[in-house]
């Protein structure tokens, strides 16, 4: 498969075919807007704006259809920069990330910086150190590319057990918080049967193309749930601020909250510097200011934190295999450059979210005279979102809310109409859908590349090798609706405890194995096992109380010891061979052929001069 131009690889009708999908989506809600308005049974509104996006991204993950291993495993390499960027940036930390940051943000306000920084930098760094190497080898899944660029099938079985464990967890919490978005089209829906309806969403919407049927389902999704994510914030930017750009006014509504909280006599806290106190599931107090830094996460805390975020990004199995679907390396570099930008907007909106949520409660309590409580406020404590404590005139210390559900209550408090709410859901969704179907595949990518086959180097068959690929989707897929369901684990740890494990498992091996070249196979295997095995060790000593510290922090150790690992059994054993040496200089230089693919060409000719 050669070309002699980059344009050649990439569809120019791509633009057309999104402006479509586009055109159709806005179409829809505002169809179901205008059918509100003439007093349509709301059941058949709820109905069209889950069901109608669904099926949207249902049919361009079949229309996606092929059996060709490259398109199956790396789109064909033909993936632009834009999609491949919007698509990180949503994937990252999914609608977890969306939903949960966005009541973190209301509850404990810039301390949850530390998760925003932390992802921003991981994308720079893996643009830097990592993605450009990655695209220049051209594996398909992490542990293929440790297993070559090292020599070692016994890595490749080792990182691909061990990657598995975080993919799973992940997984489980974008499934959870996929369920949670649909209560809030059916609240009365059995958990157990949404989560597997959204399995199987997953499986169905991927299953055909693999990550072809994924590259476009989840870019339809990522622009969906961007759009669905700004436009209640935009309106209400303009009801409050006359300003339709929430990231750039909420500064002014925030000096605002900041006076008002003096008056309300919230706490200024000095934690110590190794606190770390995120809002867990359920309501929350409003416990300390907004814009007060080390409130509930102290100093060192924060940047532990934030270091063990960063690493868990630049490495995460699901996100960095993503850049060699790209056409070249140029566009790899690019893509994350996209990613980045698309991120930090959809993180400045959220903390958007937060403060004029923060100040319509803000507004309640300040009023002159007796305090009133409006009608949203009401439909608020009705659903059991919001609850007021104490008694005599409230304050906003008074006041508990839902973590998860502050982002789609904001279009409640500015009194939307109900299809703006649907809107807000249904992004959410799409976000959920899109993380866990890129985590499924990555994970099916590996159970088939590296663990079924991963004690060979010969390829098989393309017909073989996809049915088991596409078998394995279906089992990781299951596998994590099964976590969902067992582990009453809140969806934010989930996540936290699944970029510590990356992070220390995976990033110090794959730095090194670019940026040191004395790095050999039992460095790498011993790096991996000991940033896995101290991390597991301490996420269950801080779960037990053990450490005295929150089990996130405490993963934060396995990063090192992976590293310090790595590196001392790496110069207690024999150097590379010179084969290996000279595949890592091949690799520090980005141009050229990809590696794995000449390395397949090789092994297939080999195979057929032996036959």
């Amino acid at each position: 498969m050669s070309f002699t131009h980059r344009t050649r690889y990439v569809n120019p009708r791509l633009g057309t075919y999104f402006g479509i999908f586009m055109s159709a989506f806005v179409a829809l809600g505002l169809l179901a807007l205008i059918l509100e308005g003439l007093g349509v049974e709301d059941g058949a509104l709820r109905a069209a704006m889950l069901l109608g996006p669904i099926a949207f991204f249902v049919f361009i993950g079949i229309a996606a259809f092929n059996n060709e291993p490259i398109d199956y495993f790396a789109a064909g390499r033909r993936v632009p920069a834009f999609y491949t960027g919007l698509v990180l940036a949503q994937t990252a930390l999914g609608a977890t990330g969306l939903v949960v940051l966005t009541g973190v943000f209301f509850l404990i306000g810039f301390d949850a910086l530390c998760l925003v920084i932390g992802g921003l930098a991981g994308f720079v760094v893996m643009a830097v150190l990592l993605a450009p190497f990655f695209r220049k080898f051209g594996a398909y899944t992490i542990p293929s590319y440790l297993g070559r660029r090292f020599e070692s099938r016994t890595l490749r079985l080792v990182a691909g057990g061990v990657l598995a464990v975080p993919m799973l967890l992940m997984l489980a919490a974008e499934l959870r918080i996929g369920a949670h978005a649909i209560a809030w089209f059916y609240p009365y829906a059995p958990s157990s049967l949404v989560v597997l309806g959204l399995t199987f969403v997953v499986v169905l919407t991927i299953a055909a193309g693999g990550m072809r049927s994924l590259a476009w389902s989840s870019s339809a999704q990522s622009l969906a749930a961007l759009l669905a994510l700004l436009v209640p914030i935009g309106v209400v930017a303009v009801i409050v601020t006359n300003l339709p750009l929430p990231q750039l006014s909420a500064g002014p509504v925030l000096r605002t909250i900041g006076r008002a909280e003096a008056a309300q006599g919230l706490p200024i806290i000095l934690p110590p510097a190794l606190a770390f106190d995120m809002p867990g599931e359920g309501l929350g107090l409003i416990a300390k200011r907004y814009s007060d830094a080390f409130g509930n996460i102290g100093p060192l805390a924060f940047v532990i934190t934030t270091l063990s975020v960063l690493a868990g990004v630049a490495s995460a199995p699901w996100l960095l295999p993503r850049v060699a679907g790209t056409p070249g390396v140029y566009e790899a570099r690019k893509s994350l450059g996209w990613a980045t930008l698309l991120f930090g907007i959809s993180m400045l909106t959220i903390a958007s979210v937060a403060i004029f949520m923060r100040d319509y409660l803000t507004d309640i309590v300040t009023v002159a005279g007796q305090v009133r409580f409006p009608p949203w406020f009401e439909d608020l404590v009705a659903r059991g979102i919001l609850t007021v404590s104490g008694e005599g005139r409230p304050t906003l210390s008074s006041f508990s809310v839902s973590r998860d559900d502050v982002l789609l209550a904001l279009p409640i408090a500015a009194e939307m109409p109900s299809i703006v709410l649907y809107l807000a859901a249904g992004g959410v969704l799409a976000a959920a859908l899109a993380t866990a179907a890129a985590i499924a595949l990555a994970l099916g990518n590996i159970l088939a590349e590296d663990v079924v086959y991963g004690l060979s180097w010969s390829p098989v068959g393309p017909g073989a090798r996809l049915i088991v690929a596409r078998l394995a989707l279906g089992t990781a897929a299951a596998l994590g609706g099964l976590i969902a369901l067992a582990a009453p684990t809140d969806p934010l740890k989930l996540m936290l405890w699944a970029l510590a494990l990356t992070g220390a498992a995976a990033f110090p091996v794959l730095v090194l194995s670019i940026w040191w070249k004395r790095l050999n196979a039992f460095g790498a295997v011993a790096g991996i096992s000991t940033g896995f095995g101290v991390t597991v060790l301490a996420i269950i000593a801080g779960e037990a109380g053990i450490t005295g510290t929150d089990s996130t922090l405490a993963a934060a150790i396995g990063l090192p010891a992976g590293a310090v690992a790595a590196i001392a059994v790496a110069l207690a054993t024999p150097a590379p061979s010179r084969s290996v040496l000279e595949l890592v200089l091949d690799i520090r230089v980005p141009g050229g052929e990809i590696l794995y693919d000449r390395e397949m060409r090789y092994q297939k000719r080999k195979k057929a001069q032996r036959t």
